[in-house]
């Protein structure tokens, strides 16, 4: 639908096979998958965008979106574009993220867990 009715620039679907093989231009990484682990911006995203007002999607304790099927991601259109991988953080790294979050290493930790390299 993004690609065919906002953005314009796709004219036929593509089929299942097609999506899987990423034959398309663009990509949608999602809060919690490799290329943007951090769950803790969705918050502050769905305030700003009013989301559950307009779409009444809710965020659970854990972040994770309610109802189950609800997606979100960054949406970047450019024919360059590729999924990649954050990969594994440094202690120095979370705790600069910290800092920025205004929170402590131990939270930013809890939220990271998976992708500390440490």
């Amino acid at each position: 639908m993004v690609r065919q009715e906002l953005w314009g620039y796709e004219t036929v679907r593509l089929s299942n096979d097609q999506l899987i093989k990423e034959e398309y231009q663009g990509i949608r990484p999602a809060p919690g998958y490799p290329a943007c682990p951090d769950h803790t911006e969705k918050p502050e995203l769905f305030r700003l965008l009013d989301a559950t007002k307009h779409t009444g999607i809710t965020l659970t304790e854990s972040l994770a979106m309610s109802p189950a099927a609800a997606v979100s991601g960054w949406y970047f259109a450019h024919p360059k574009s590729k999924y990649f991988g954050v990969g594994r953080v440094a202690k120095d790294q979370i705790a600069d993220l910290a800092r920025r979050k205004g929170e402590t290493v131990e939270w930013m930790e809890r939220w990271l867990g998976s992708n500390l390299a440490y």
